[in-house]
C-alpha cells in the first residue's frame, strides 16, 4: 500500500472509520501474535512430552529385555519392571535395536540376540545414528575430563578407583547423565520416531554381558575396547496426537476470529453511540446555526467531556449571537452615519461647485475691467507732462493691477484643474530651450533686486515628450516664488538633468527659508509660510497662496511629484520629478474629489451623476490666463 493510499485511509476518512480501521488492525495483530505464541507453546509441550515418552519407552524396553534374564535374581527388580510396564501399557509402540557397524550385528548373532538388531534402512537414518554416536563420544569425553579434574577428595578417590579398574583407558568409563536423542514425525505413516543410544556402564561388560562377549570373541580381544554402539529406535503411532493438535489449531483460529468479530462489534457500538453520536449532534446544531436558526442548542447529557463540550458550545453560540446583535446595531447606526456623510459630501460637492463657478465667473468678470485699468495706466505712463508724484501713482496702479491679474490667473488655473477640464497635450520640445527662455523672462526682475540667476541645463539629444505649457508654468511659478522670497544680493539656481528616463528639475534660492512645520501646508490652497515678527527678512510681495498648490496639481497631472528642502534663514530648494516621456494621457474628465463623491453616493443617490453632469455643463468655459479679455 502506497503512502498516498495510507494517508487517504487514515487522514481523509471520518472518525468512525478511522477508529474501526486502527483498532481492528491493532487487535488483529495482537490476537494473531498471542494465539500463534500459544499454539507454538502447545506444540512445543507436545513435542517435549513425546521426547519424555520416548525416553520412558527406551527404559521400558531395556528393563523388559533384562527382566527375561534377571527375573527373581535382584530384590525389587520384578516390581519395578511391572510398575514401568503398567505406566506405559496405554502406549502403542514398536521398537528396534539399530547399529551402524555390521560387526556389531554379527556380535548380536553370535550371542543369539539378532531378532531385533537392524542396520539403517536408508542414508537419512544412518546419518541420524552417526550424529548420535558423535554426540555420545564428545559428551562422554567432556564429562570424564571434568570429573577427573574435580578437586574434591571424594571425587579424586573415585577417579583413582576408576583408573585401577580401567588402567588402559581411564577416561573410558561412563557416567550417568541425560542421554542424547533425536526424534522426528513421519507424516506419511503418521508415526513418531525416537532414537536413543544404549549407554554401557563398565559394570555391564563385567557382570552382565561378559559371557556373551567372550563367546563372541574367543581369541581374547579386550572387552573394554569392543563395547558396541547400539541405538534403540522407538516407533510410536502418533495419529491421535496429530489429530489433537489439528483440532487445537482449529479451536484457536475459531476463537481468534470470534474474538476479533465480537471486539469489532463492541468497538462499533462504543464509537457509534459514545463518540460519534455526540459529535454528529454538534455538527447538526452547527449546520442549523449556519442556516440562520439561532434558537437551537446542543443537548448532550452524558456526564463526560462531551457534555462539557456541548455546554461550551452553547456558551460560545450565545456569545456569538450577542456579538452579532451588537454588530447589527452598530451597522445600522453606521448606515445612518454613512447616509449623513453622503449627504454632507453632496452638500460639500455642491458648495465646491458653486465656489468654482463663482471663482470662474468672478475672475472672468474681473479681467475685463482690470485689463482696461492696465491699459489706461500704460497710456497715462506715456504722458510726458506727468510730474514725479503722478508717475509714482501710475506705477503703483500698474503693479497692483499686475498683481491682481496674477491672482486672477491663479484662481482660473486652479478652477480649471478642479473642474477636470485641464488636459495634457504632450509634444516634443527641448527642455534646455524652455528653461533658458523662462530664465530670460524673469531675468529683468532678478536684476532689479541684484539677484544672481544661475541656469544649469543638460544639452540633451532627445527632446522630452511632455506638456510644454504646463512644464513652463511649473518652472515660472517656482521662479516667481524664489524671486519673491530672496532678498537683494541673493542667488537663485535652476538645474535640470535626465536620470533613468525621468526629468529632474530643481529651483534653489538663498531666501528666507521655510519653517519645518510649514513645509507641508505650503502646497495647500490659500496657505503660505509664516515668518517670525522679529525676522529682518520679510516678503516683498504678498500673494494668494495658490502658486505652490498649482505646482503640485500640475506635477500630479504630468505623472510626477514635487518636494521641498529648506532651512529657515538660509534658503529653500524645490525638486520636481516628472517622466521624460509621458506614457498616456491621464483621465482629466473627473478629478479625485468628484470620483470619491461618486463612489460614496452612487449607491444611495442614483441621480447624483445627472446632477454632477449638469453642474459641469452649466459652468462657464475656463478662460486661458494668457488672454487679454
Amino acid at each position: 500500500m502506497s503512502y498516498r493510499s495510507i494517508k487517504r485511509v487514515l487522514g481523509e476518512t471520518n472518525l468512525e472509520r478511522k477508529c474501526r480501521f486502527l483498532y481492528g488492525t491493532c487487535l488483529l495483530l495482537l490476537i494473531t501474535g498471542s494465539f500463534w505464541w500459544y499454539g507454538q507453546s502447545t506444540e512445543q509441550l507436545v513435542h517435549s512430552n513425546n521426547l519424555s515418552t520416548g525416553r520412558h519407552l527406551v527404559d521400558a524396553v531395556l528393563l523388559k529385555t533384562h527382566w527375561k534374564d534377571d527375573a527373581g535374581k535382584t530384590y525389587g527388580y520384578d516390581e519395578h519392571v511391572q510398575e514401568t510396564g503398567l505406566d506405559l501399557e496405554y502406549v502403542t509402540y514398536d521398537w528396534q535395536v539399530m547399529t551402524l557397524d555390521p560387526a556389531d550385528r554379527d556380535l548380536a548373532v553370535t550371542t543369539h540376540r539378532e531378532e531385533r538388531i537392524h542396520l539403517p534402512e536408508n542414508e537419512e537414518e544412518a546419518n541420524i545414528l552417526r550424529r548420535l554416536k558423535e554426540i555420545q563420544e564428545t559428551r562422554d569425553h567432556e564429562i570424564v575430563e571434568k570429573f577427573l579434574r574435580t578437586p574434591e577428595p571424594e571425587t579424586r578417590e573415585v577417579a583413582d578407583e576408576l583408573a585401577q579398574i580401567r588402567p588402559h583407558n581411564p577416561e573410558g568409563d561412563l557416567i550417568d547423565y541425560s542421554p542424547a536423542s533425536e526424534a522426528y514425525y513421519d507424516a506419511e505413516n503418521e508415526e513418531y520416531i525416537y532414537y536413543q543410544p544404549i549407554y554401557w556402564k563398565h559394570s555391564c561388560t563385567i557382570a552382565c554381558h561378559s559371557n556373551n562377549l567372550k563367546a563372541a570373541y574367543p581369541t581374547g580381544v579386550l572387552v573394554e575396547d569392543r563395547l558396541p554402539f547400539n541405538v534403540i529406535k522407538i516407533i510410536k503411532k502418533d495419529a491421535i496426537t496429530q489429530y489433537a493438535l489439528t483440532k487445537n489449531r482449529a479451536y484457536l483460529l475459531a476463537t481468534a476470529i470470534i474474538t476479533v468479530a465480537l471486539s469489532m462489534i463492541a468497538l462499533y457500538l462504543i464509537v457509534r453511540y459514545i463518540i460519534v453520536k455526540p459529535l454528529t449532534h454538534l455538527r447538526d446544531v452547527s449546520d442549523e446555526v449556519s442556516q440562520g436558526h439561532l434558537d437551537v442548542r446542543a443537548e448532550i447529557y452524558t456526564g463526560d467531556e462531551f457534555e462539557d463540550l456541548a455546554t461550551s458550545f452553547n456558551r460560545m453560540l450565545a456569545q456569538l449571537i450577542d456579538a452579532q446583535n451588537k454588530l447589527t446595531y452598530v451597522n445600522r447606526d453606521l448606515g445612518g452615519k454613512v447616509d449623513q456623510l453622503a449627504q454632507a459630501n453632496m452638500q460639500l460637492y455642491e458648495m465646491n461647485c458653486l465656489k468654482s463657478d463663482f471663482l470662474a465667473s468672478m475672475s472672468h468678470e474681473l479681467r475685463t475691467p482690470l485689463n482696461s485699468i492696465l491699459g489706461f495706466s500704460d497710456v497715462l505712463r506715456g504722458i510726458d507732462s506727468l510730474n514725479d508724484k503722478q508717475k509714482r501713482y501710475v506705477e503703483n496702479i500698474q503693479k497692483s493691477g499686475r498683481l491682481l491679474l496674477d491672482m486672477i490667473n491663479d484662481i482660473l488655473d486652479l478652477a480649471k484643474i478642479e473642474s477636470g477640464r485641464m488636459e495634457v497635450r504632450a509634444t516634443r520640445f527641448s527642455v534646455a530651450s524652455v528653461v533658458s527662455g523662462a530664465c530670460d523672462m524673469v531675468r529683468s526682475l532678478t536684476e532689479e533686486k541684484n539677484i544672481d540667476l544661475i541656469c544649469q541645463v543638460d544639452a540633451e539629444e532627445t527632446p522630452a515628450l511632455q506638456d510644454q505649457s504646463k512644464f513652463q508654468q511649473i518652472l515660472t511659478n517656482l521662479l516667481s516664488n524664489a524671486i519673491k522670497f530672496t532678498p537683494e544680493g541673493g542667488r537663485i539656481g535652476v538645474k535640470t538633468e535626465r536620470i533613468d528616463n525621468r526629468l529632474h528639475l530643481s529651483v534653489s534660492d538663498t531666501g528666507v527659508g521655510i519653517a519645518e512645520e510649514d513645509r507641508e501646508i505650503i502646497f495647500e490652497k490659500f496657505r503660505q509660510g509664516s515668518v517670525s515678527q522679529g525676522d529682518t527678512l520679510t516678503r516683498e510681495y504678498s500673494g494668494t497662496g495658490l502658486g505652490l498648490s498649482i505646482v503640485r496639481e500640475l506635477c500630479q497631472l504630468l505623472g510626477g511629484t514635487v518636494r521641498v528642502e529648506s532651512e529657515l534663514g538660509k534658503g529653500s530648494t524645490f525638486f520636481v520629478d516628472i517622466p521624460w516621456e509621458i506614457e498616456e494621457q491621464p483621465d482629466v474628465h473627473e478629478n479625485s474629489f468628484t470620483s470619491r463623491i461618486d463612489e460614496i453616493t452612487k449607491s444611495k443617490h442614483g441621480d447624483f451623476v445627472r446632477i454632477h453632469g449638469s453642474r459641469l455643463s452649466e459652468s462657464p468655459e475656463p478662460i486661458d490666463s494668457s488672454s487679454g479679455s
